[in-house]
Order: C-alpha cells, then sequence, then structure tokens
C-alpha cells in the first residue's frame, strides 16, 4: 500500500503541473486545519490548560492568621435582611466585588445583567460587597443607596486595592453564613460584563450530574506557574517570608470566578485558618492558596475572559460568560444589542468565539512585550 501510494506521488510530481496540484491540496488542508482550530480554540485551549496545569504541588507556609471572616450579621455595616436568601432562595448567587465610588457601575449592573432574577428556570441574585470609603460623604451616599436598593454588603474594612483580600474573605463569610442554601456562588468585579445564561448553560452542559450539589466547583480562567513578585515597588508584591514557594498553585482569574456550595463551605473555612501576611496576597492568588490547601483543584474555562479584553461582537458576547474592561455605558449598549437580537447560529457563535479568543491573546502578547 505504502508502494502504490508512493508510486502515485511520484507519478504526479513527474506529471507536467503536479507540484501545482500538490500545493493546491496542501492549501486546502491548511485551510481546514486553520478553520477547525479557530471554531474549536475554546477546545484546544481548555486541552492546553490541562496540559500544563499543576499536578501536584507540595504543602506551601502561608503565614500566620490574624484576620476570621465576618459571619455575623452586627459584623457588616451594611447588608440586606439576614433573611435574603431564606426569601429568594437563589440557585445562582453573584457577589460583585466593587469600589464605593463606583455608583455608575453598580447601576449599570442593575439594568442589565444584575437585574436577571430568573434564568433558565433557576432563581438567580446579585448582591454588591463593599468596604468602609474614606471619604465620609461617599459613606453617607452608600447609606442612602443601601436604604433605596437594599443589595449594598459593607464589611468592616478600608476599601482599598491593598485590602480586596479582606473583601474576599468578608463575601466568602457572608456567603457561608447567610447564603448556604445557593447551589452556586460567583464572584464578579464591577467593570465585567457577566452572563448568567450562558454560566448556567455551561455548568448544565458540563457538570449536571446526580451528585452536582458534593462537586467541589472552582472555576474560571486559570492562571498556571506564576511565580511571586518580591519586587517591593509593585502592588501585587510579595515577601519571601510570605510565601517561600518558587510558584502560586494554580489559580482562577479575580476578575469572576465560581465556586459550588461544597466548594464555598469548603474553602472558606480553610481561609479562616490561613494565616495572613502584610502585605496581603492578591485576592485571587489568596483564594487559589485557600483551594489549594482544602485539596480543590481549579477548572478552567475559556469562556470566562480573565484579564484580557475581548474585542466586542454580538455572537461572541453570547457565548462568553465573564468579560472583563467593560465600562458602564458599554456594558448598557452591548447586553442590550446581544439580548435584543435573534441568537447567533452554532457557525457564527464558533467563529466569533475563536476570532476573539486570538484578538485578546494578540492583545496580550502585544501588552506583554511592550
Amino acid at each position: 500500500m505504502v508502494g502504490y501510494s508512493f508510486r502515485i506521488c511520484k507519478g504526479c510530481f513527474g506529471k507536467r503541473g503536479g507540484h501545482l496540484k500538490f500545493i493546491h491540496y496542501l492549501f486546502i488542508i491548511v485551510f481546514c486545519i486553520s478553520l477547525l482550530a479557530l471554531l474549536f480554540i475554546d477546545v484546544i485551549e481548555l486541552w492546553v490548560t490541562s496540559l500544563g496545569m499543576s499536578r501536584a504541588i507540595g504543602p506551601h507556609g502561608v503565614v500566620l492568621p490574624h484576620s476570621i471572616p465576618p459571619t455575623r450579621s452586627e459584623e457588616y455595616l451594611l447588608m440586606p435582611s439576614i433573611h435574603v436568601c431564606q426569601r429568594a432562595e437563589p440557585y445562582l448567587i453573584i457577589l460583585v466585588a466593587t469600589a464605593p465610588h463606583n455608583r455608575k457601575a453598580r447601576q449599570a449592573i442593575r439594568d442589565t445583567w444584575g437585574g436577571e432574577v430568573q434564568v433558565r428556570g433557576h432563581r438567580v441574585m446579585t448582591l454588591f460587597i463593599v468596604g468602609q470609603p474614606s471619604d465620609p460623604v461617599i459613606g453617607k451616599e452608600l447609606i442612602e443607596e443601601s436604604k433605596e436598593r437594599g443589595d449594598l454588603i459593607q464589611g468592616r474594612f478600608i476599601d482599598s486595592y491593598g485590602n480586596l483580600t479582606l473583601k474576599t474573605l468578608s463575601m466568602l463569610g457572608w456567603a457561608r453564613r447567610f447564603c448556604p442554601q445557593a447551589h452556586y456562588l460567583a464572584k464578579v468585579d464591577d467593570d465585567v460584563l457577566f452572563n448568567p445564561s450562558a454560566l448556567l448553560q455551561y455548568l448544565n452542559l458540563s457538570f449536571k450530574t446526580e451528585e452536582n450539589d458534593l462537586t467541589e466547583l472552582y472555576l474560571g480562567r486559570v492562571h498556571m506557574q506564576v511565580a511571586p513578585d518580591h519586587n517591593p515597588a509593585s502592588k501585587h508584591f510579595m515577601s519571601e517570608t510570605a510565601y517561600a514557594g518558587m510558584v502560586f498553585p494554580d489559580y482562577c482569574s479575580g476578575t469572576a470566578y465560581v465556586l459550588s456550595r461544597a466548594a464555598l463551605l469548603k474553602l472558606s473555612l480553610t481561609a479562616v485558618s490561613i494565616r495572613l501576611p502584610r502585605p496581603l496576597p492578591p485576592e485571587d492568588v489568596f483564594v487559589g492558596i485557600c483551594a489549594h490547601t482544602a485539596g480543590i483543584t481549579p477548572t478552567h474555562s475559556p469562556l470566562f475572559s480573565g484579564s484580557l479584553a475581548v474585542p466586542y461582537s454580538r455572537c461572541c458576547y453570547q457565548t462568553m460568560v465573564s468579560v472583563h474592561h467593560t465600562k458602564p455605558g458599554d456594558m448598557v449598549h452591548y447586553w442590550k444589542e446581544v439580548h435584543s437580537t435573534a441568537p447567533c447560529s452554532w457557525l457564527g457563535m464558533r467563529t466569533s468565539l475563536g476570532i476573539g479568543g486570538i484578538n485578546g491573546w494578540l492583545q496580550s502578547e502585544g501588552t506583554t512585550s511592550s
């Protein structure tokens, strides 16, 4: 058979124009492979990521605890009724990490994806978590906003970039204490266009099992083999005494990630036992360390943009679970356009997702090299 094929090939090259035919066939093959790669770029990314994820990283000594996440209502300055989850019975609760002065971002979320209360047959609830502002005027405005909207949770810590880890601890403690019945918790930043429908569809297709409530799911865009930043001038600085490992455990980007009920319980209880160094570690790194300590492995999904900026495409945004770097005005515009028109075809969504993924990757490469 091999000899026969060789004679055929040899005959082709021996004929006039055989070389052009070979190039023509080669072009078709390359085109088909490229098209398949474009249409299934998310599957390829998922496979490549799974190959690169850490299989086992030894124990890490993360230094001495001194902060316990609040779990009692009196430990929050502002919060909805302690019975809010008992009444709403959310299947998915979305907690949005927001800065006190970002009222426009909060309103854009309320007017778009945060206003969704029934998605694919499931109850969804969105709340915002903030810290204490340094400006007393903004503090008074938060009190009025809380009275008007009833969707703010305010922890007892100064709201700053360096205290994002405390905000996450406060979030985990609140969800564990006041909303244990929710099947899933999504933590989302306030500059993220989030798509509850795409998330629930993805969860239903990928993780629907009879023991779903027992699954320890920690889902998002996974960062792998990230080394600690030992530069004291960096906002991500972490001293060598605070973290001795060469690389962090794999962790999900803090822009948006999802925890199942079982993972939330295990991770939040683990977080209480971990001593916090100063300065505090980045919040997504800290969650990854807690997950690793608890024996929870992060699950990568290319439908979370992470820190990448995904160029707008209606079909792509219909498919994505989270898109970072979205301004309030753009969020309202994109949401209306994505949800006021007919769903894209399978081919349209796959193509847009592939092009969006490539553009995002090229942008990240350009940023890294500059």
